[in-house]
């Protein structure tokens, strides 16, 4: 204990940061787990579309979403989410929706903006389209 107390006397910003990315985590964790929106796998985004016929929706640009996306996915770029333009969801409010983008960051942030918004069985990609290439999943291409 005595060491501990000798580093963080002679090394007093770095101990400070490390506090300060520890109180992060915790933030952070806490945050995801009282949010309600669960981060799913692909395994799962599976099972969840072929069971429960969740409907997938892409929030990444157009450009993006154009170079390749889950087959079946609905894009809805999150400056729309931001800016409540919601119309291809509305019909989709009570029914499970996978939210999806490049790493799973932007779909979580999308899927806390849709929960305000009333939307009831939200789900976020975890890993994102990364994962869901990396896995061999099918990706499909659009045209226009």
């Amino acid at each position: 204990m005595q060491e501990y107390l000798e580093f963080f006397k002679a090394h007093p910003m770095l101990s400070v940061a490390w506090v300060v990315l520890f109180v992060a985590l915790i933030v952070t964790m806490v945050k995801s787990a009282l949010s309600g929106i669960k981060n799913i796998t692909h395994q799962d985004l599976v099972v969840k579309v072929n069971r429960e016929n969740a409907k997938v929706v892409d929030v990444r640009s157009k450009e993006e979403f154009k170079k390749g996306h889950i087959v079946d996915a609905l894009n809805v770029p999150l400056a729309d989410i931001k800016n409540n333009q919601l119309a291809a969801l509305e019909k989709f409010k009570s029914s499970p929706i996978i939210l999806v983008c490049n790493t799973g960051m932007t779909s979580g942030q999308a899927a806390q903006l849709l929960a305000k918004q009333g939307f009831e069985n939200l789900a976020n990609l975890k890993g994102g389209m990364g994962e869901w290439q990396s896995a061999n999943l099918p990706v499909q291409k659009s045209k226009r």
